[in-house]
């Protein structure tokens, strides 16, 4: 069987933009003028590392950006 991922790549890429997304407005939920750099670094930001629910929306992201690494990585191979 062919490794045909175009529709798979693309739809985690639609996966990882909403959640992207999501954990934005969680992030400005806590801190208002929260950007997406800031996302990338929490652990600059005490109010969101220790929030449960922006730490539960970024381990999906997490997860999300791990499995498309590793879609990258196979579709080189």
């Amino acid at each position: 069987m062919p490794h045909d991922n175009s529709s798979l790549t693309q739809l985690l890429e639609e996966m990882v933009e909403h959640q992207l997304t999501k954990v934005l407005r969680v992030a400005r939920e806590i801190i208002p003028d929260a950007t997406p750099e800031d996302i990338r670094n929490p652990q600059d930001f005490p109010e969101l590392s220790t929030d449960s629910l922006f730490n539960y929306e970024d381990g999906i992201l997490t997860g999300y950006l791990s499995i498309q690494t590793a879609l990258r990585n196979r579709n080189k191979a």
